[in-house]
C-alpha cells in the first residue's frame, strides 16, 4: 500500500503500519486511528488533502482471531524490509518536511530505534538529508492511554506538536 496526497506537498506523515481498516481499504489512516489525526489536523488548520500520509510497513501485521484480525507491531526486520521502499517514496513524492508518527515511523526513518520524547525535536535523519523530519506519537497512543486526564493531556501535546510542524510547513 502506497501512501495517498499530492505531489511535493507541504507535509508528508509517515504512520507505522496498515491497521485493518487500512490494509483493506489501501488508504492510510482511515480506520479508529485517523479520528483523532483528522480531528487534530483540522484544530491546527492542516489540510489533509494538501498533506502526504502514508506508512513505513505497508501490511498490517495480525493474529487471526475468528473474524477479526488484531494488530501486531512490526519486528525490526519487516521494518527495515520495508525502509527502502519509504525511501524511495519520499525521493519520488519530493517531501521536504516529513513527520514521524510513532516508534516504528522514526525507526523507519533513523534506521535505529529513538524514544520518541527525546526525537521531538527536528532531525535529518539517514538518507533524508535534504529532508527535514520531525517526531511525534502515533495517534494511536492517544487511544490507548488510561484515563481520560492522561488522554487529554497528551492531545494537547500532540497538537502543539502540529502546531510546529504547520508553522515549520509554511
Amino acid at each position: 500500500m502506497l501512501g495517498e496526497g499530492p505531489m511535493h506537498p507541504a507535509i508528508a506523515f509517515v504512520g507505522e503500519q496498515a491497521g485493518d481498516q487500512e490494509d483493506l481499504q489501501g488508504r492510510p489512516f482511515v480506520s479508529t486511528t485517523g479520528q483523532p489525526f483528522g480531528h487534530a489536523l483540522d484544530e491546527v488548520d492542516i489540510d489533509r488533502r494538501r498533506a502526504y500520509i502514508t506508512n513505513a510497513v505497508r501490511r498490517l501485521k495480525f493474529v487471526q482471531r475468528g473474524k477479526r484480525r488484531l494488530h501486531q507491531s512490526p519486528m525490526v526486520g519487516e521494518i527495515k524490509h520495508y525502509r527502502r521502499w519509504l525511501e524511495k517514496e519520499v525521493e519520488f513524492v519530493h517531501l521536504k518536511l516529513v513527520v514521524a508518527l510513532g516508534a516504528s515511523a522514526v525507526q523507519a526513518l533513523e534506521g535505529k530505534a529513538v524514544t520518541i520524547t527525546r526525537g521531538r525535536t527536528p532531525r535529518k535523519f539517514i538518507g533524508l538529508d535534504e529532508h527535514s523530519v520531525q517526531v511525534t506519537v502515533h495517534p494511536s497512543y492517544l487511544l490507548r492511554l488510561p484515563s481520560d486526564e492522561d488522554r487529554e493531556r497528551a492531545y494537547k501535546a500532540f497538537l502543539l506538536d502540529l502546531k510546529r510542524i504547520r508553522a515549520l510547513a509554511h
